[in-house]
């Protein structure tokens, strides 16, 4: 079996919610949740601005791997700011779509073996693992996890992902 199979297989068992988990933020989807915590505005606003905002607010189910505000300033100065630029729109959504995974994936579901997973961004795998210490995600790591919406779930990592770049 192959480890995007057994990735796949494992990870059905997030689509199961437990009974009675529902709470306020289950009835908000991905953006809203984002956006109520409050260490989101950059990814939010190159959502905005790439279009994807929208499709965030749809049935999914997706999982995110969400950098934070701190993890945006981690890049190159002016980085954010060019993204943001019309002209640049493409380059930020294959950015943010390699950030997407169109399925519902708990930390618990990632296998402990490195396996490529398939994003939005078509070209594109990410390469999750556990171990000991969490969930790594090519070079990021989940600082904190399984963050529920209505469409999906959160996991807040500490860098932004670059398509092709697997380490720092």
């Amino acid at each position: 079996m192959t480890l995007d199979r057994r990735f796949l297989l494992l990870s059905a068992a997030a689509l199961v919610v437990a009974p009675g988990a529902a709470t306020a933020q289950m009835r908000r989807d991905i953006v809203a949740t984002a956006a109520a915590a409050g260490q989101f505005n950059t990814l939010l606003a190159a959502a905005r601005a790439a279009g994807l905002a929208g499709p965030l607010q749809g049935p999914g189910p997706f999982t995110i791997f969400a950098p934070t505000d701190a993890a945006f300033a981690l890049l190159p100065a002016g980085t954010v700011e060019t993204l943001l630029r019309p002209e640049n729109r493409g380059q930020l959504a294959a950015i943010l779509r390699y950030h997407v995974v169109p399925q519902r994936i708990a930390a618990r579901d990632v296998p402990h073996d490195p396996t490529l997973v398939p994003t939005l961004n078509a070209r594109s795998r990410v390469r999750a693992v556990r171990n000991r210490s969490g969930v790594r995600v090519d070079a990021a790591r989940v600082v904190q996890a399984d963050i529920q919406a209505s469409n999906g779930i959160i996991h807040v990592i500490d860098r932004v992902l670059i398509p092709g770049r697997r380490h720092g």
